[in-house]
């Protein structure tokens, strides 16, 4: 299903199922809100691949979220708090044009889910991996303490919960937004988590 939305490069990547806070300064994507506003409240996110949020000129990866508005709030001098939250995965098929505000012709996706029991063998290592994480982060002083994270019974959803609790670098979760299989995805992060906390566990043994 092709459909054209405005478009938000940033350079964070959004997840389905995710919060989204934004604060719209810059003219374009005030217009991008107002018209959103005046819409359906749908815009597209992307993450830059080169360049700046500010000012255009950037490079952006294809694979993207749908994001909705859920609150707006306008500051006297036009600036924008926006709260929004991922729905689907999208991939831009071509970009339009940037004035007032770019635009994308996208395609959104869907997400193959692994047979059981093999997803719930996946979503216990990923909650394991989260717990572990975030305790080696909190006896370093880097984090708080940790929180008993249970996902959702919906792989699919687990998968962008998960990957959206990991704190991971852009391109780590940009690599995992990129994948079409749920299984696949929360494999990856189980992955990743592993080797986050043997680099911790070696900070930790640190004299």
């Amino acid at each position: 299903m092709a459909k054209t939305l405005p478009m938000f490069p940033l350079g964070t990547v959004l997840f389905p199922h995710a919060l989204l806070p934004l604060q719209v300064f810059e003219p374009r994507y005030r217009a991008l809100t107002e018209a959103c506003l005046a819409g359906d409240g749908e815009f597209g996110v992307v993450l830059i691949e080169r360049g700046s949020e500010v000012g255009g000129g950037d490079s952006r990866f294809a694979v993207g979220t749908v994001a909705r508005i859920l609150e707006a709030g306008r500051f006297p001098d036009g600036r924008y708090l926006l709260a929004a939250t991922g729905t689907r995965r999208l991939r831009v098929r071509q970009w339009l044009p940037e004035e007032p505000y770019p635009h994308a012709e996208v395609e959104l996706l869907d997400d193959r889910r692994p047979p059981e029991p093999e997803a719930a063998e996946w979503r216990t290592a990923v909650e394991r991996g989260l717990l572990e994480v975030s305790e080696l982060r909190a006896q370093l002083g880097e984090g708080a303490p940790p929180v008993d994270l249970r996902l959702d019974e919906d792989t699919v959803r687990a998968s962008f919960e998960a990957a959206a609790a990991a704190a991971l670098g852009p391109m780590d979760a940009q690599r995992l937004l990129e994948l079409d299989d749920a299984g696949a995805r929360l494999q990856s992060l189980a992955e990743l988590l592993a080797d986050e906390a043997r680099y911790l566990e070696l900070r930790r043994a640190e004299p």
